[in-house]
């Protein structure tokens, strides 16, 4: 999903890529945060009229390509934009009381911002390559991820619990759930391509303040080794110590970092807002070693392409999701989890209740005030190769060790 945004220390929840903005041209074509989860019987009803939407624009040929380039942005005047009010059109994100004009105006930059929000792409308004890419998937092929994805949401229209956690992978997005309505929305980091984030039902069980992460010999492997090669206080600048096996700390200079010898050691961060896995850790029961966590890395939060972690989801705004996974454990409300963060102490505690969480993979789906929203087939699950993502993550997103199988 999207380039870099600035680096701020959260996301507002109001300015939420997945969410459009208000737009003073076209009110009623503006999407509301919706209250209704994407894992229910509502959401299911909504897709299945999805699809005979599309399957109506399908009928008719579908829609046109949109050429992209500098000529697509506010003020510009080309038959270009005719072509792409044209596709605004097709799919409702722009009304046809706002013409044929050759001229890029406000209507047609809401229209690009709805579809924007529709497609989990920043709302900027201009046509970005992003943007263009998403417009030129045929409408055949949103028509069959639809109906690929009403198979899965089926499959959740049961009773999942009067509480309980989605978490979108494709959306890399999470969603806290509470009799049947949306409680609060955090935008998410979930697994890279090559170390994906597992499809998995769970339970939420406990929750480590302060934690230490522990490197997995995976990441031992695939990262830290390189790293260290590179620049041998690597380990130091990050706050990482070294173990042996009688749990004795030792210095990097013992090891032969030209060869796998680091394996066999632990290597553990310490606890603080720098620790990889921030100042808070979910715990989850699951056979593949993830969990969710908080990070020091922020501004992931701030992109659309989210794809960054080695299989776990990091959250955003983690506090409150930690406050709404305790509110049935007695003294655990917010003043105390902040206090607990504060002393920099590792705290462990037992949710009295377990919550249910569901790592879900929804490329596509509909709500009942008949938005449709689409998300890129990141890990080529659909069908139908990849549809609309970056394959490649940045340098940048790449460049630190990444959280994934903890092992302590």
């Amino acid at each position: 999903m999207m380039g870099p945004a600035a680096h701020a220390d959260d996301v507002a929840l109001g300015s939420q890529a997945e969410w459009a903005q208000k737009y003073d041209s076209d009110p009623k074509l503006e999407i509301q945060r919706s209250t209704t989860p994407v894992l229910s019987p509502q959401t299911v009803a909504a897709t299945e009229q999805a699809i005979q939407t599309y399957q109506g624009i399908v009928s008719k040929g579908g829609w046109g390509n949109v050429a992209g380039g500098a000529s697509l942005r506010v003020g510009s005047k080309s038959q270009a934009v005719v072509a792409l009010r044209r596709r605004l059109m097709a799919s409702g994100d722009l009304d046809a009381a706002a013409g044929m004009s050759p001229v890029y105006d406000a209507y047609v930059e809401a229209g690009v911002k709805r579809f924007q929000a529709r497609h989990g792409i920043g709302e900027s308004g201009a046509v970005s390559s992003e943007t263009v890419a998403a417009l030129n998937v045929p409408a055949e092929t949103r028509l069959r991820q639809l109906e690929t994805n009403l198979v899965r949401l089926r499959s959740f229209s049961g009773n999942l619990g009067p509480r309980f956690v989605m978490a979108n992978i494709p959306a890399a997005m999470v969603e806290t759930v509470e009799n049947g309505v949306v409680f609060s929305h955090h935008i998410a980091g979930v697994g890279k391509i090559d170390r994906q984030s597992p499809v998995m039902q769970t339970k939420a069980t406990d929750i480590n303040f302060n934690p230490f992460w522990t490197v997995p010999a995976s990441i031992i492997r695939k990262d830290l080794i390189p790293k260290m090669q590179a620049d041998a206080n690597y380990l130091t600048d990050n706050h990482i110590r070294i173990f042996n096996k009688e749990n004795q700390e030792v210095p990097s200079s013992s090891i032969n970092w030209n060869s796998l010898d680091a394996v066999n050691y632990k290597f553990r961060e310490d606890p603080g807002e720098n620790n990889s896995l921030g100042v808070v850790r979910i715990n989850i029961a699951n056979p593949y070693g993830v969990y969710m966590h908080d990070t020091s890395t922020k501004g992931v939060f701030g992109d659309d392409f989210r794809f960054v972690s080695s299989g776990c989801i990091r959250l955003q705004n983690v506090r409150d999701y930690v406050a709404w996974l305790l509110k049935d454990t007695p003294g655990w409300d917010r003043d105390h989890i902040d206090a607990a963060i504060r002393t920099g102490d590792r705290i462990d505690v037992k949710l009295a209740s377990p919550v249910a969480v569901y790592w879900v993979y929804i490329t596509a789906w509909a709500t009942p005030d008949g938005v449709v929203q689409f998300r890129p087939d990141i890990y080529q699950r659909d069908g139908f190769g990849t549809v609309t993502a970056s394959n490649v993550t940045s340098d940048e997103q790449n460049a630190s060790v990444e959280p994934a199988i903890q092992q302590e």
